[in-house]
């Protein structure tokens, strides 16, 4: 009592031997020609006894664990990008396997640490995560390991990567306040930095589309990604005059400074000003009118880099845009 099945037990129990067990058992009975009488006893010992295949013994013989790794830099202690983890345990139990999740917090001795402990259980696979999309330098230890890249990139190295489509967002943001009427007086708030991935891209569609509609951007706010200092820098462009009828905001975190800094001067959403924003985050839907935002596809993301992965996979260096769907909520209306 107590202890796990074993195969021989199975055996014993149906009146068989180990291998006519081992056979059945793996769904080889009609290959190997064994009687249906003899397959029931098998399958009814196996459950009676609760019996379950020791995986790690058969990954040594085999070769194959059915395991899967997700290396992290802070995507599992970080609330904001959990979809890119929950996605990626869905996928796998979905195929079957199991899903390691490894958190190296951009410490480089930890992550050889981690990546040779998972190379030590004989992974059979990696999908190797980061919380912002950016480039990546992948770690010598993976290389020539079935691996995917999941919201980062690596060029040259013919890795294939799945990564959100920020420019098509760009474009889906600034025509959410197109279509309301907008044109003139639509602002842009954020830190527009070249070389952060998401900035660059979300302002190369949100130029474009508004150039052909014959706009263009009345101004700029620079601030940081965060709260404090959008509420500040972009309070100050309030305090010398500025009315901008819309802005853009390049995350949520973003807006809620936005709508702080309005609120502080007796203007509101959207009577006064509509807003617009990326990521989609609880944020969206806590502020109060709820935030429209172009929502970061995490689940999907993850769940169609594990299909990569344990599929046939992608052409090596092919780079999956996944789309980013467009949440209109009540921070949007007609110029005032």
């Amino acid at each position: 009592m107590g202890q796990r099945a074993t195969l021989q037990d199975v055996a014993d129990r149906a009146g068989t031997s180990r291998t006519t067990a081992h056979y059945v058992l793996t769904g080889r009975d009609r290959e190997m020609r064994i009687a249906e009488e003899t397959r029931r006893r098998v399958l009814r010992a196996a459950a009676e006894l609760r019996y379950r295949p020791d995986l790690m013994a058969r990954g040594l013989r085999t070769g194959v664990t059915r395991t899967v790794a997700l290396i992290t830099d802070t995507i599992a202690t970080e609330p904001y990008a959990g979809d890119l983890v929950y996605g990626s345990l869905a996928a796998t139990a979905a195929h079957g396997y199991l899903l390691f999740v490894t958190e190296t917090g951009e410490d480089a001795a930890l992550q050889d640490q981690l990546i040779g402990q998972l190379l030590d259980r004989s992974v059979d696979a990696y999908v190797y995560a980061s919380l912002f999309t950016r480039e990546v330098a992948v770690p010598d230890a993976l290389a020539g390991r079935r691996l995917v890249l999941l919201n980062c990139r690596a060029p040259g190295s013919g890795l294939p990567s799945v990564v959100p489509e920020e420019v098509d967002a760009g474009r889906a943001a600034a025509d959410a306040l197109l279509n309301a009427g907008h044109r003139d007086g639509i602002w842009l708030v954020g830190e527009p930095n070249d070389r952060v991935i998401a900035a660059r891209e979300r302002l190369r569609g949100i130029h474009a589309a508004l150039a052909e509609a014959g706009a263009a951007p009345a101004g700029v706010v620079a601030s940081t990604w965060w709260p404090e200092s959008a509420y500040e820098q972009f309070g100050a462009c309030l305090d010398t005059g500025v009315r901008p009828t819309a802005v853009i905001c390049l995350n949520d975190r973003v807006a809620m400074g936005v709508y702080q800094a309005l609120a502080a001067r007796g203007l509101s959403v959207p009577a006064d000003l509509s807003v617009v924003s990326f990521d989609d985050s609880d944020l969206a839907v806590w502020l109060q009118p709820a935030l429209s935002s172009i929502a970061l596809p995490h689940r999907e993301m993850a769940t169609i880099a594990v299909e990569l992965l344990l599929g046939e996979g992608p052409p090596a260096g092919e780079e999956i845009r996944v789309p980013m769907p467009v949440r209109l909520r009540d921070s949007i209306a007609p110029p005032r």
